[in-house]
């Protein structure tokens, strides 16, 4: 059988309500393994830093500043800026700067520009 949408249908609507549930679940499965669909690679937004930020909210602020940049690959990096800050006391501006140097590095992969 030819692989398609429509022949992905018929087999489901072929199956007993038991079996459609496991294909439904090896599907959400499969889908949950599957890398992020990348973004359409665009300039940084622009959104300026303001004079007095949190470092959460400068986490946000990259994020949305920084569209095309996939939010897993920076999962751990920006949990370990937001540990150095609560746990070890490092000074916010000092972790949001490097956070912003961190977010240009990624932007950089992305577009294939030279680090």
């Amino acid at each position: 059988m030819k692989q398609s949408p429509q022949s992905l249908v018929e087999i489901f609507e072929y199956l007993p309500e038991k079996d459609q549930t496991t294909l439904f679940e090896f599907a959400e499965f499969l889908k949950s393994r599957a890398p992020e669909p990348a973004a359409a690679i665009t300039d940084p937004l622009g959104i300026l830093r303001p004079d007095e930020e949190s470092v959460v909210a400068a986490i946000k602020r990259l994020k949305k500043n920084y569209p095309m940049i996939n939010k897993k690959a920076l999962l751990n990096e920006t949990s370990e800026f937001m540990m150095q800050h609560m746990m070890h006391g490092k000074p916010a501006g000092e972790i949001i700067d490097e956070m912003e140097i961190l977010f240009e590095i990624h932007y950089k992969k992305v577009t294939g520009c030279v680090v």
